[in-house]
């Protein structure tokens, strides 16, 4: 008898743990999708190029496709499936939702995903390409538009609802805990930014 290609994981995936036997090259993405069901992350270029496939991993991005399963034992996972509370939307959702931060969708969970952690970073005052500022006691930049399409650019949206969801992001930030201010300051930024362009 050949020996066994399999092993034994324990996910942490949305505060609940799964014991699954997988094939140790089994990506996280494959596993989400193909033997836990949870379909909200998408699969799109299978290469870390595109960002559909963002989960949390330990409240950090993290690209899916190119995170074996094995390695993300132990590990506390979250996929936009875990964000909501009951029926009541995490503020990036319901932002996403009434700002139209969507067309197709199929970007969208990674987005989401995407976001609230930049929220997070940001928050904790980690600097971007385009920080002017990046001295710790400088405290968190400004979250203009600059800074949230940055801090987004891993994410793709072929449809191009990039304006919908700088202003998701934006609003979404202003109503966390220690907000970035109000989302009509950040829009209202981004508008002046483009008509100078």
């Amino acid at each position: 008898m050949p020996p066994s290609t399999s092993s034994s994981v324990t996910l942490n995936i949305n505060g609940e743990k799964h014991v699954l036997s997988v094939d140790p090259r089994t990506t996280l993405l494959d596993a989400l999708r193909e033997r836990l069901d949870l379909t909200g992350t998408k699969k799109g270029c299978d290469q870390g190029q595109c960002g559909a496939c963002t989960v949390l991993v330990d409240g950090r991005r993290a690209l899916s496709c190119l995170q074996l399963a094995v390695a993300a034992e132990g590990r506390e996972i979250t996929t936009v499936e875990g964000l909501a509370e009951g029926e009541r939307l995490h503020p990036v959702q319901q932002a996403f939702l009434d700002l139209d931060g969507l067309q197709c969708g199929y970007c969208t969970p990674g987005q989401i995903c995407s976001a609230v952690a930049v929220i997070e970073e940001h928050a904790a005052g980690w600097p971007s390409a385009v920080t002017d500022d990046v001295r710790p006691e400088a405290g968190p930049p400004p979250l203009t538009p600059q800074e949230i399409r940055e801090r987004m650019s891993g994410n793709l949206c072929r449809c191009g609802a990039y304006v919908s969801i700088v202003e998701a992001v934006a609003r979404a930030a202003a109503e966390s805990p220690g907000g970035a201010g109000a989302p009509e300051d950040v829009t209202t930024a981004g508008a002046t930014e483009e008509a100078a362009a």
